[in-house]
């Protein structure tokens, strides 16, 4: 199966699997899952923060499936708007209404014999959910118009990022649908849950990208690595690609880091605040001290190029006080050994325009 999945990535252009799934223990389980359902038809449901790779997934999931010869089909669906999002799925016959000149066909059936990608299902309305339900119990659908039952028979992938089980609670979301569209449920981590394959990451956008763009960028500082590998990428990767992308094309060391300390340039503290319900104002003002904590405890630790014992001194506390509170603020620990930093492309003098020519590592 691994070949497969290898065959799979090369073919639709994806990353190669190293770098889609990296090493962390969570992320090898989502491939072990990915690998164990992709040649049967259940339902999958595809969950995680936006940014964190589900279409990717989906994507692999199609090429490596029985179906992979018939067409993905993606319904994005809160990019639809509902009054339209019921002929948009199910399509309709001619003279169904004013304007349905032909008949057209909907994503469920353009999707026979193939997989049809539901992306962020919670944003489904109750009575197109119903109708998908019918979908998954017997395969069979009715235009808008029409009278006359069809036949389909595709694999339903969908995606979510939020919790959709909270709205179920809340009456937006039916429950017999949630049991219908997750037979599997593969659960992605966002990349601050994946710090370890950050190094990697970083490595292949690089040379993605200054293939792409024909410059190569210099080498990022360690302090910069190390300031990447204590944020908390609420993009996810598709934030660092775009942080990468930004660094290789400009060239500039002090972009990148401005982008990921946004807090620090606005100079004040923010804290999300969720007033619906009664707040804990010594949670509140615990959570502010630390967000303050850690920005300056981050400033200092640049200025001291993450040396830790000068990082204590400068703050005036003893080395195992910073010690906790890098703990306690969830800043990881500066590696034993140097990070790998990424020299990616290099091109002689005379060598002609967007000539790739070595690649080295420093470790």
């Amino acid at each position: 199966m691994t070949l497969a999945i290898d065959k799979g990535t090369t073919t639709l252009n994806l990353p190669p699997l190293d770098i889609i799934f990296g090493k962390t223990a969570t992320m090898q389980a989502v491939r072990t899952k990915l690998e164990r359902v992709a040649e049967t038809d259940v339902p999958v449901l595809l969950q995680g923060e936006s940014g964190t790779g589900k279409e990717i997934c989906v994507r692999l999931l199609h090429a490596l499936s029985l179906r992979a010869k018939g067409a993905m089909v993606k319904v994005s669906c809160p990019a639809i708007p509902h009054s339209l999002l019921e002929t948009e799925l199910f399509g309709y016959e001619k003279g169904a209404f004013t304007g349905a000149m032909t008949t057209k066909l909907g994503r469920v059936e353009q999707a026979h014999q193939g997989t049809l990608f539901l992306d962020e299902v919670g944003a489904l309305d109750l009575g197109v959910q119903s109708k998908l339900l019918q979908v998954l119990q017997d395969g069979t659908f009715t235009r808008v118009g029409g009278h006359d039952p069809r036949s389909i028979a595709t694999r339903l992938v969908s995606a979510a990022n939020t919790d959709l089980r909270t709205q179920v609670e809340e009456g937006t979301f039916r429950l017999d649908f949630l049991f219908r569209i997750n037979a599997v449920t593969v659960n992605l981590p966002p990349l601050r849950q994946r710090i370890q394959d950050l190094p990697i990451l970083i490595d292949y956008f690089i040379e993605h990208y200054a293939r792409i763009f024909h410059h190569t960028p210099e080498l990022l500082s360690k302090s910069a690595m190390r300031l990447m590998q204590s944020y908390h990428w609420p993009g996810n990767i598709r934030q660092l690609e775009n942080l990468i992308r930004s660094y290789v094309l400009i060239g500039s060391e002090e972009a990148l880091v401005a982008e990921l300390m946004p807090e620090e340039q606005r100079g004040g503290i923010t804290t999300e605040i969720d007033l619906s319900e009664p707040v804990s104002l010594k949670r509140i003002t615990k959570k502010a001290t630390q967000d303050l904590e850690r920005q300056i405890i981050l400033k200092v630790l640049q200025a001291n190029s993450w040396n830790r014992q000068k990082t204590a001194k400068w703050l005036q506390i003893s080395y195992r006080s910073l010690l906790y509170k890098l703990s306690e603020v969830g800043m990881p620990e500066v590696p034993s050994r140097p990070l790998r930093i990424p020299q990616l492309v290099r091109k002689e003098p005379d060598a002609p325009r967007g000539t790739i020519l070595t690649r080295s590592r420093i470790s």
